[in-house]
């Protein structure tokens, strides 16, 4: 039960985190606009019906019945929209270059700085963890059938999560690889292992048993070996003020290849995501994080600090991509915005090369608008996949 709980109030946890981070979003093009003299004449956080606004100066702020998300209405977005002629100095598509590029890319950088700071701290109070080369993380029962049962070799001989192996057989241990390559090498029979515990050295004889494995590799295999049941714990690695920030642009640098690789190479992975092989590291839809960000809040054997870094690091990461995602060059997302506009500004370039001396010409928006309606209809089908896949094969972390 309590772990139901757990996973319900990270669920709403994740949603709200995202519903802030969607608001800040808007926030981005709302603070920019106005600093560009552009007229921003709404800002509603949700969509739907209007439960409550209230006029401020020339905007109308408010909220909609629907949390899912906001809006903030510029006018003259484009030259096709309708606005009051008295508004047509101040309309968007009417700025110069430069506050047309900030403000459509302030939504995106907003994301990004989210990120950033949820990194950072994250590595200044929490730091990162590590799989372990010497800290027992679980025990566990040992199959040498085709299931197992009782506590195993490690647990029944007093090995607890969190111990640190000191030797095995009297030899030193340092690495995890070693360990566990000296315990199949061992075979079934007792064997000594020393581990520190609270400060001090504890002698423990677990009794090993026999399974078939690869000897070198411990992957399937046709050899008999040794087993005791444990699993790697985690390290906690710390950074200073100075040390945390280059590692958190290594990290947002990871994030931006990890979303390259996603869109360009695991575009086949589509056909999966209805199956048992579905990539965890997929696609995902809005229903599928908030499910993860419940898991991670209620992830057994965990301790709060762990659960508390994991979420903060799944927020950034959501982030993280998307604001890049926002940034793909498709109307009508501010990236296709952004490339209408370096369109726009390479033709001007190029006829004042020869010789032009006139306004920038517009690009016709009028002809834009069936590639337009196509990458809507794509985007919200495959919105829809993702969101059936969530619902009927969802990514789990504690299965």
């Amino acid at each position: 039960m309590e772990a139901g709980l757990m996973e319900i109030l990270g669920i709403v946890a994740f949603a709200a985190a995202l519903l802030v981070s969607v608001v800040a979003h808007e926030g981005g093009h709302f603070v920019t606009a106005r600093h560009y003299g552009m007229k921003a004449s709404k800002f509603f956080v949700g969509f739907g019906p209007t439960i409550w606004s209230r006029q401020r100066g020339e905007t109308e702020y408010g909220v909609k019945l629907i949390p899912a998300g906001g809006f903030v209405k510029i006018e003259g977005m484009t030259p096709l929209e309708e606005i009051d002629p008295a508004d047509e100095p101040r309309a968007f598509h009417n700025a110069r270059a430069r506050a047309r590029l900030v403000v459509m890319s302030a939504g995106s950088v907003v994301h990004f700085i989210i990120a950033i700071v949820l990194i950072y701290g994250v590595l200044v109070t929490l730091g990162t963890t590590r799989v372990s080369e010497t800290k027992i993380g679980a025990t566990s029962c040992v199959a040498t059938t085709a299931s197992c049962s009782g506590p195993g070799p490690a647990a029944a001989a007093g090995l607890r999560p969190g111990d640190r192996i000191v030797s095995f057989d009297g030899v030193a241990v340092s690495t995890w690889q070693d360990f566990t390559r000296r315990v199949r090498g061992h075979g079934a029979g007792p064997a000594t292992l020393v581990v520190e515990r609270d400060g001090r050295d504890l002698t423990l004889r677990p009794d090993l048993v026999e399974v078939l494995r690869d000897r070198e590799t411990g992957q399937a295999g046709n050899d008999r070996v040794g087993a005791l049941g444990v699993k790697p714990g985690l390290d906690t690695e710390r950074y200073g003020p100075l040390e945390a920030v280059p590692r958190t642009f290594d990290v947002i640098g990871s994030g931006f290849t990890g979303m390259y690789d996603t869109l360009t190479h695991r575009i086949d992975d589509l056909g999966k995501i209805f199956s048992k092989d579905r990539d965890p590291e997929g696609f995902i839809s809005v229903v599928g994080a908030a499910r993860i960000g419940g898991d991670v809040v209620s992830a057994p054997d965990t301790s709060g600090t762990d659960r508390v870094r994991q979420f903060l690091i799944l927020v950034a990461a959501i982030n993280l991509a998307v604001g890049i995602f926002n940034l793909l060059p498709l109307l009508p997302l501010d990236g296709g915005h952004i490339a209408v506009l370096g369109f726009e500004q390479a033709r001007h370039g190029l006829r004042r090369l020869r010789g032009y001396r006139g306004p920038v010409k517009k690009v016709d928006f009028a002809k834009l608008l069936p590639a337009t309606y196509a990458t809507v209809v794509v985007l919200l089908g495959f919105s829809l996949l993702l969101l059936s896949a969530d619902i009927v094969n969802p990514i789990r972390l504690n299965q």
